[in-house]
């Protein structure tokens, strides 16, 4: 049995760097768990779970704060939730894929440590682009059980579709509906929360509301690419040894 009380305060402090930066922090809690050894059959969902509070508090104070476009949003969020259904009911050995995700955030962790050039003007999206990323980001999060936006955020800043803070406002709630598709593709998983999940979801949620509101309303630009290339790393390591 795992005293979830000792890790009260690690999801705190994994939520408010996550929400930093507009994300859920699944793939931090899935690491914190796979340290403290949790089952591997309770981590899933209770990661969806917190990454449901966490996201959907980000999401209020990105909104709030004027970052949020709903246009660039929705396309990849409509192309994105039925694959998440999709991965989140797959239940493959997924290593090799892993590790190959793994490489990918850590160029990504990499480049936004690289000097950043002066800001240029954002352009939207292609169609085709957003088919493509929106299926696999979205069968990606189901499969491995997080929201999405350790992948969308990066592209995101990557394709110049948008600056850090709409990055992150966006990515807020397209986290928030991939976890629920991902969570509704493999319902059954619900039944495997711990007992004290609640409290969980309770300091995760304010640790994220705290990084919400620094990320959205002070944090400069230049100070939210490194702390995406540090939830980035944390991922990456996640990835790896779990």
């Amino acid at each position: 049995m795992i005293d979830w009380l000792p890790l009260l305060a690690p999801f705190a402090l994994v939520a408010m760097l996550y929400g930093s930066v507009g994300h859920g922090g699944a793939s931090g809690y899935l690491a914190v768990m796979a340290l403290a050894g949790v089952v591997p059959v309770a981590m899933k969902p209770t990661a969806l779970v917190l990454n449901l509070a966490v996201s959907l508090l980000g999401t209020l104070a990105f909104f709030r704060a004027g970052y949020f476009t709903w246009r660039l949003f929705w396309p990849f969020a409509v192309v994105s939730i039925p694959f998440a259904f999709l991965g989140g009911r797959m239940e493959l050995p997924a290593h090799i894929f892993r590790l190959l995700i793994a490489a990918a955030l850590a160029f990504a962790a990499v480049r936004l440590l690289w000097p950043a050039k002066a800001q240029t003007a954002t352009r939207p999206p292609p169609a085709w682009a957003v088919v493509g990323a929106g299926a696999a980001i979205g069968f990606a999060s189901g499969l491995i059980g997080v929201g999405g936006g350790i992948f969308l955020t990066p592209l995101l800043l990557f394709c110049r579709w948008a600056d850090v803070k709409t990055a992150a406002a966006v990515s807020a709630p397209f986290i928030f509906v991939n976890s629920a598709a991902g969570l509704a593709g493999n319902a059954d998983s619900l039944g495997h929360l711990p007992g004290g999940w609640i409290w969980l979801a309770v300091a995760a949620a304010a640790g994220g509301w705290v990084g919400a509101r620094w990320g959205s309303r002070f944090a400069q630009p230049a100070r939210l690419r490194p702390a995406l290339a540090l939830v980035l790393a944390i991922a990456v390591v996640k990835l790896v040894v779990t």
